[in-house]
């Protein structure tokens, strides 16, 4: 039987600086910039300044801060990461799968929810939906001991030939983005038919076998993940 994690305070700013920080790869020896962290969180410099010294100053510390060389996630900072990250794909996967939920919808929804929720609900959670490994955008959802598989996949964006992939995952970072892709059917394990790129108009695509050939930018490009087909 799992060990249960020790109840946390709550605190919604710290769970979205940490979790900033994991999804721009601040770990091991990658250090995130306050630039990249301000421009992710939508805060001023000075703020992500501040509120990084907190961090670092917190007992144990949460991530390893030092001036004008960036931020990494301390051993500490990405246990907390991961939990409130398996905390917010869990309520996504619920949202979608159980309650219906429209896909674009459920991750503002997961962002309100996720510091909240006991370790208890999030167990019953998991257990309701048969312990899944991926949200609906496809992302890994860590398990409760703070473990997660490596990304193997890469952006769109890298693919600069024709060819065919598969889909692995889609950017949850934007609602907007989620029904532009989604209209377009792309989807998780979707086969997604490159025909050609262009670094100013971006990438004509199909789906599958369909010839109906559509364009996506390279910002729309950018919020997917893929890789090779088998």
């Amino acid at each position: 039987m799992t060990a249960r994690r020790r109840p946390r305070p709550v605190s919604e700013s710290v769970d979205n600086y940490l979790k900033a920080i994991l999804a721009l790869g601040g770990q091991e020896e990658n250090r995130v910039s306050s630039t990249a962290l301000s421009a992710r969180l939508n805060v001023a410099p000075a703020s992500v300044t501040n509120m990084l010294q907190k961090l670092a100053a917190e007992k144990p510390p949460l991530v390893k801060y030092e001036r004008h060389r960036g931020v990494l996630l301390s051993a500490a900072g990405r246990r907390r990461a991961l939990e409130v990250l398996r905390h917010h794909r869990l309520i996504e996967t619920f949202l979608y799968d159980v309650l219906d939920y429209p896909l674009e919808e459920v991750h503002d929804e997961a962002e309100r929810l996720e510091h909240f929720i006991s370790e208890q609900f999030e167990e019953r959670i998991a257990a309701k939906l048969g312990h899944p490994m991926l949200d609906p955008h496809g992302h890994w959802i860590p398990t409760m001991d703070g473990k997660m598989p490596k990304e193997h996949s890469i952006p769109l964006t890298e693919i600069l030939l024709p060819g065919i992939l598969i889909v692995d995952s889609i950017s949850d970072y934007s609602a907007a983005t989620l029904k532009k892709l989604k209209a377009s059917g792309i989807a998780p394990g979707v086969h997604l038919n490159v025909r050609s790129w262009n670094a100013k108009r971006g990438y004509a695509v199909s789906i599958g076998d369909s010839e109906n050939i559509f364009k996506l930018s390279r910002e729309f490009a950018n919020a997917i993940r893929i890789h090779a087909a088998l």
